[in-house]
Formats: C-alpha cells, sequence, structure tokens
C-alpha cells in the first residue's frame, strides 16, 4: 500500500479502528478523489481574491436555472424526520459521547471538527466511541470508579458526524508520501466501520458538511458518497447529509449545494459564527463598511444576519429539506444562579426566533437546554415532527441584503479588542492542550468563535479603526500592548495547575503572529496551531 500511519499505535482502541481494511479504504478515497479537492481549494484562493477585490458577491449566474427549477431532494429516512433539538459536541472523551447520547436530544452531531483538538490520541478515541455508539455498547468507568453507560429508558439521538473541513491535514497518516486529507480520514473510518450497522437500524450513515465554499466542493462529496454506498454494499441514498451554511459563497449558493446533493441531501444549518468569520475573512480588506461591531453585538437580528437566515429557511422548505437553526453560545453556570438565568432566557429567545421562522429544530451545547430548545419548538411544531410544509414564500433576499454588514448596529470598542485577544489566546491555548471546546466566562467558544476572535483584529488594524471608547486607532502597536496585558490576565486567573495553562506562551505567539502581520492574513487559526499540536 501507498498508505502508511506515521504515528505508532500507543491510542488505545487503535487496533479497532486503524485496519489494513480501512486504510486501503481511505487510500482509495485519496486516489480517486483527492485531486479533484485539491483543486476546489485552488479556486478558494481566487474566489477570495476576487470577492476583496470588488468588494461583492452574487448569486452565480451559470446557475439560474437550478434556482429558478422546480425539483426537490430526495425522501429522509424516518430516523431524521424530527430533528427539533440537536446537542453538538465532540465524540471524545467517552463521558461526553455519553452525556450527549443520554441527553434526550432527538441527533447528536458528533464533532470531529471545531469541538475537537485533532490530536492522534482524540481522533482514535473520538472513531472509537462511534463504532461502539453505533452499537449501543459505550460505556465508561472514571478514574474516581464512576461508571457511565447509555440509557435504555429513551430513544437515543441519532448520531451524525462532522468530518473536518476541506483544508485540513491529517499528518499521522500518509497517502503517497503526503499527509491526508483530514475529511477522508475521518469520513471513511466512520464509514467503513460502521456504514452497513446503522444502514441495517436505519439510523444513518448522517454527516455534517463543513465549511463548503462552492456547489462544486456539494458535488465532490456527492460522488464520494456515491463511491462509498458502492464499495460497501450499501443502497444508493442511504448516507444523508446536512450542510453547514457557514461561508459567505454558500449563502449565495444554497439551492445548488442541495441539487449537487439532491439524493444524499438531507438539510442546511445555519452555522453562524464560522458564516461571520467567513464574511470577515473575504472581506478583510475591502474597506470599512465591512468592519463589524464587536464580537457580542452581533446577533441574529442583525439585517443582514436576518437575511441569511430566512433566505436559508425559504430555499430548504422550497426543495423538501430541514432548515437546521445554530448554536447559542450561552451555557448554564451550575454555581452562578443568576448567570444561569440570563443565559436560558438568552437561549429562549434565540430559540423561539427560530422556531418562528420556520427552522425545523436547532442546536444546543449542554444537556441542560434540551428540554429548553424542544419546548420552544413544540409549541410551533405542536404533534408535527418538522415544518417543511411551511413554505416562507414572503421571503426576498437580494445579494445586496447579505452584503448589507454597514448596516450592522453596534461599535468597535477597545474593551472588544481585548476581549478577542483574551478569547483567542485562551481557546488556541486549550486546543494545543488537546480540547477543542471550552467554556469561557459562560459563553462555548470554539474553534470557530476563536477565528472570528483574531479575524477583527487583523481586519481592525488594516483598516485603521478607531475605537468607539476610547477613541484610539487600532494599530500593530496597540494590539501588541493590548495582547501582552491579556495573556497577563489570564496567567492571573488561570492556576498553573491547569492542563492548559503551559500553552500560554505559544498559543500567544500564534495569535501575535495571525493578527500582527498585516501583509498576510491566514485562513485558518488551526493550520500554523496543528503544526505544534502534540
Amino acid at each position: 500500500m501507498s498508505i502508511t500511519v506515521e504515528k505508532p499505535y500507543e491510542a488505545e482502541g487503535t487496533e479497532l479502528i486503524i485496519t489494513e481494511e480501512a486504510l486501503q479504504f481511505i487510500e482509495e478515497l485519496h486516489n480517486r478523489f483527492a485531486s479533484t479537492r485539491d483543486e476546489l481549494l485552488e479556486n478558494r484562493v481566487t474566489a477570495q481574491q476576487e470577492a476583496a477585490a470588488s468588494g461583492t458577491m452574487d448569486f452565480p449566474a451559470e446557475t439560474a436555472e437550478i434556482r429558478e427549477g422546480d425539483w426537490t431532494v430526495d425522501a429522509q429516512p424516518a430516523s431524521l424526520a424530527d430533528r427539533r433539538v440537536e446537542i453538538t459536541g465532540p465524540p471524545a472523551p467517552a463521558k461526553m459521547a455519553i452525556n450527549a447520547l443520554n441527553s434526550g436530544a432527538k441527533v447528536w452531531l458528533a464533532c470531529l471538527e471545531d469541538a475537537l483538538s485533532p490530536s492522534w490520541g482524540n481522533l482514535i478515541e473520538a472513531q472509537k466511541n462511534l463504532y461502539e455508539a453505533a452499537r449501543e455498547t459505550l460505556q465508561f468507568t472514571s478514574p474516581e470508579g464512576k461508571e457511565y453507560s447509555l440509557r435504555t429508558d429513551i430513544d437515543l439521538p441519532v448520531v451524525v458526524v462532522r468530518p473536518r473541513g476541506w483544508h485540513l491535514p491529517e499528518k499521522n497518516i500518509l497517502v503517497n508520501g503526503k499527509p491526508a486529507i483530514g475529511s477522508l480520514v475521518d469520513f471513511g473510518l466512520h464509514f467503513f466501520h460502521n456504514a452497513q450497522v446503522l444502514a441495517e437500524k436505519g439510523t444513518g450513515p448522517f454527516y455534517y458538511l463543513a465549511k463548503l465554499e462552492h456547489y462544486r466542493e456539494a458535488r465532490l462529496w456527492n460522488e464520494i458518497f456515491s463511491f462509498a454506498e458502492q464499495k460497501l454494499g450499501i443502497p444508493h441514498g442511504t448516507v444523508k447529509a446536512t450542510v453547514l451554511i457557514e461561508t459567505i459563497p454558500a449563502a449565495f449558493q444554497m439551492d445548488e449545494i442541495l441539487y449537487e446533493l439532491r439524493e444524499h441531501a438531507s438539510g442546511l444549518n445555519a452555522g453562524r459564527w464560522d458564516y461571520l468569520f467567513s464574511i470577515i475573512k473575504y472581506f478583510r480588506a475591502s474597506g470599512e463598511q465591512f468592519v463589524l461591531p464587536d464580537r457580542a453585538q452581533v446577533g441574529m437580528t442583525q439585517p443582514f444576519m436576518r437575511a441569511y437566515t430566512e433566505l436559508l429557511v425559504a430555499t430548504c422548505h422550497k426543495r423538501e429539506a430541514f432548515a437546521m437553526g445554530g448554536m447559542a453560545a450561552f451555557i448554564p453556570n451550575r454555581r452562578e444562579p443568576e448567570v444561569t438565568a440570563k443565559a436560558i432566557e438568552k437561549v429562549r429567545d434565540d430559540k423561539s426566533r427560530e422556531a418562528g421562522d420556520g427552522y425545523d429544530g436547532s442546536w444546543v451545547a449542554h444537556p441542560d437546554l434540551v428540554d429548553l430548545c424542544a419546548e420552544e419548538f413544540t409549541k410551533v411544531l405542536g404533534e408535527n415532527p418538522n415544518q417543511i410544509s411551511r413554505k416562507r414564500d414572503d421571503v426576498n433576499v437580494t445579494a445586496e441584503d447579505l452584503l448589507n454588514i454597514g448596516a450592522a448596529e453596534g461599535d468597535v470598542t477597545e474593551a472588544g479588542v481585548r476581549m478577542n485577544l483574551y478569547v483567542a489566546v485562551y481557546y488556541t491555548a486549550v486546543w494545543l492542550s488537546g480540547n477543542g471546546a471550552v467554556a469561557i466566562h459562560n459563553l462555548m467558544e470554539d474553534a470557530a468563535t476563536a477565528e472570528i476572535s483574531r479575524s477583527q483584529v487583523w481586519q481592525q488594524i488594516h483598516n485603521g479603526t478607531v475605537t468607539a471608547d476610547t477613541s484610539v486607532t487600532v494599530t500593530t502597536e496597540l494590539v501588541e500592548k493590548l495582547l501582552g496585558e491579556e495573556v497577563q490576565r489570564l496567567r492571573e486567573e488561570i492556576n498553573d495547575d491547569a492542563t492548559f495553562s503551559k500553552y500560554f506562551e505559544p498559543a500567544a505567539g500564534i495569535i501575535k503572529d495571525l493578527v500582527l502581520n498585516t501583509e498576510h492574513y491566514e485562513d485558518f487559526l488551526t493550520s500554523p496551531a496543528y503544526e505544534i499540536l502534540n
């Protein structure tokens, strides 16, 4: 074989997951599809350059017939009919996976992407846990002797796996002498080991597709699904995929993405945090009109966000697909009842708005919020499993609506710059320590929110943005000073015994390089961070 595993088989469960047959399957996926993926990534660079230069974007002229055509995606399996509440989180460690499966949610989004730090051990454990979850045998005993197992008194959530995005490599596996493609490794291992079991139960295999930027990227996934089904003898169309509309170009190609995946399409999701990151990335150098207010002020009621979310519902329901709402970042803090009460109120407002807009379900990050989300959607759905029949013909969104960033209410403040630097360093340190999602001041932060944080600072420096609270210009000198102060603040707040505190220095170095290098913008924070992971 021309596929090799660079890392010794040290992680528990490796022999179960990294088999010769599974590696052969991954190798074949690469030989058939890797060159197309490489070409599509090159096309992203060109598209970003064109958008930055023009300061605009539009619905593709060449696909007008698809947008205007009368077609729908294939029928959905019964196990996915009701998605009113989906809990998201990494499939490792096992305790978190079991808590998600025991939460009472309809779906568990098992995230191998933004919520999982892709160390070799994490990836092997995640695949092992997904293997056992598919067979409902997952259990765990803590070092203190506490036992965790799957509940038998409820219907367990349907598992929908989110592989890594197209851009991420897997350095522990080499194919033809080069690092493997993370998404093909994640999908290949999960599909190879679990597709037959899940298909026989009618509960999969199902996937969330992250960070797509063009309908041709959806076409590639569709070809991969068709090949994988044929290779393993799974009926064509068994795989169902929900695409996260979390990049600005994808917002202009929702119809096309569903069309390319139509025999495998399940729906679209409003990936709100990565969506904001993508807007900043694409138009970072296109002028002050694209500079967003502080991240905390950019909620879902801003006009350009309303346009995006309403267009998603209208597009999905026109095509008989699910429209899935996004993540509310607020999480309960059981030690602070007042904080919890405020968080619950904000989450309830968010889920009530989504249900009222026509969404068929939404995400939560914490088991304590499952019942709240289900309650708000049940108020609208009643006994119906979804509201695909609600077509939202009243929605008429233009390209100008989607790009109306300048109408966003709020300000850029020095306090906001500080918080961006604080979160970016904090999250990166946690990520380097092996954890992909962390609660910071009662907000769930993952790679997407860290990306927004560091990208906003880069954009503010580039555009010479003036802060509203202190009336100072955001410069490299100011940011370097604030970064040092925020790192010191972190060191004072976080005990040295914390597993991630030793990563503050390398994390601060990464963020400093990313935000102060105004001659170059790194597309993904996780790319340089991955080079030093483990």
